[in-house]
């Protein structure tokens, strides 16, 4: 069964920077596309950000030149490194996976922006 465990989330001061990780196990084919989406409160989930296993990535407008998505395809582990820090940032934050047409998730990480 295929399982996706998030962990680096957290409190953070405006400005800051935050790294997300999302380890995916149990899985007898190739991981496609992984990424990130988050939920604020009382809102939809959200695209941040995708990558292919080659390497393509795409970002929402508004995290491109703050978020970085990278991936480890020997460890089927992907990241993200969150600088510059907003209070909109603020949500739930959740790993998917792409996976023989099929779409899994992680369970999500808060990440709360505030002074």
């Amino acid at each position: 069964q295929v399982q996706l465990v998030e962990s680096g989330g957290g409190l953070v001061q405006p400005g800051g920077s935050l790294r997300l990780s999302c380890a995916a196990s149990g899985s007898s084919f190739t991981i496609n596309t992984m990424g990130w989406y988050r939920q604020a409160l009382g809102k939809e989930r959200e695209l941040v950000a995708t990558i292919t296993r080659s390497g393509i990535r795409n970002y929402a407008d508004s995290v491109k030149g703050r978020f970085t998505i990278s991936r480890d395809n020997a460890k089927d582990t992907v990241y993200l490194q969150m600088n510059s820090l907003k209070p909109e940032d603020t949500a739930v934050y959740y790993c998917n996976a792409v996976i023989a047409l099929h779409q899994y998730w992680g369970q999500g990480t808060q990440v709360t922006v505030s002074s």
